[in-house]
């Protein structure tokens, strides 16, 4: 028995960036995430019926990995090269189309499971471009490469994403007090939609091309990545948390939805409650809010009382590990 865990991750600046339309023909990408202690977990077992199983949302059972029907299921198998005699089980912490990476996580957790099965040492770094490989060359997916990153590696990192299409991570360097503070007063709030980023980046036009206006969109965000980058190195968490919330206007500026606009209103009763600043996590239409408070009393009563659900977490330095094999 094989098991892996893999971290979800919250995005913390420079979000979209790491798109390949726009690190591609911007001159590069840059962005902040942290990996936390909410994890999709892998099962991999011997199968001696000879032909695969598959158990995730669903239940399939086949005897040729072409003709399996989960696209990164499928994608994986063929490409590690398993063909047959697993039986593969997935589980979560928190739902798919929230909005914290969790397809990212998926893969990255699901190849680990097929490599260690076949006996192959991988690096985190190489198991990061294999998922991206899968994910954006091979699915065509309108989907950015920092989940699989962040998910491989774990922790709080910066991530550079070069036009050449290869990427830089580094540990951010943040004083230890500083570290715990942001642990402590980083508040999530699931907003109840569940979107997945591929349909959504699909709706804001982050496709193959990007047009002049979102390019330059995102050319702000990216700079405002490399603010909050400077902020957190500085133990500057009421500029960071400032930060947040002009990374929020700036997607804002990109979709302008009733439920972006719906976001909006929770995100300002949020700050007018205490928080110093917030943000919605994802790409996708819906998912979590994200905020900074030193004061969360009255944040989290007026969030009750719109509904909304908070998610306690802390940060995985880990990444993605195999738990049992």
């Amino acid at each position: 028995m094989i098991i892996t865990r893999t971290p979800l991750r919250i995005s913390l600046g420079g979000g979209g960036t790491d798109l390949p339309a726009f690190y591609r023909d911007c001159g590069g990408g840059f962005l902040i995430a942290a990996a936390i202690d909410r994890h999709v977990y892998i099962a991999l077992n011997r199968n001696f019926d000879g032909d695969l199983l598959l158990k995730y949302s669903q239940t399939e059972r086949s005897d040729d990995p072409a003709a399996v029907e989960h696209p990164l299921l499928r994608e994986a198998l063929l490409v590690t090269g398993v063909h047959e005699g697993v039986e593969i089980s997935a589980m979560a912490d928190v739902p798919a189309g929230t909005g914290l990476g969790s397809s990212g996580a998926f893969t990255v957790g699901l190849l680990r499971a097929l490599l260690t099965y076949q006996r192959r040492q991988v690096t985190a770094h190489d198991l990061a471009d294999l998922a991206c490989r899968i994910e954006i060359e091979q699915l065509g997916a309108p989907v950015g490469k920092q989940d699989p990153y962040i998910a491989a590696v774990g922790g709080l990192t910066a991530f550079e994403f070069h036009p050449d299409g290869t990427v830089d991570a580094n540990p951010v360097k943040v004083p230890d007090d500083a570290r715990h503070r942001l642990e402590e007063n980083l508040v999530l709030f699931f907003t109840g939609v569940r979107r997945s980023a591929s349909d959504e980046l699909s709706t804001q036009g982050a496709g193959i091309t990007l047009d002049a206006s979102t390019r330059e969109n995102l050319s702000g965000v990216r700079a405002l990545g490399f603010e909050s980058l400077h902020a957190l190195e500085a133990g500057d968490l009421h500029r960071f948390a400032e930060l947040m919330t002009e990374q929020w206007r700036e997607k804002y500026a990109r979709a302008r939805t009733d439920l972006h606009a719906q976001v909006d209103r929770w995100l300002c009763d949020g700050i007018a409650a205490g928080a110093d600043g917030g943000k919605l996590v994802g790409a996708g239409g819906g998912g979590f809010l994200l905020f900074y408070a030193e004061h969360k009393s009255e944040l989290r009563t007026v969030m009750r009382t719109h509904g909304l659900e908070e998610l306690r977490f802390g940060f995985d330095d880990d990444g993605s590990v195999t738990l049992v094999r």
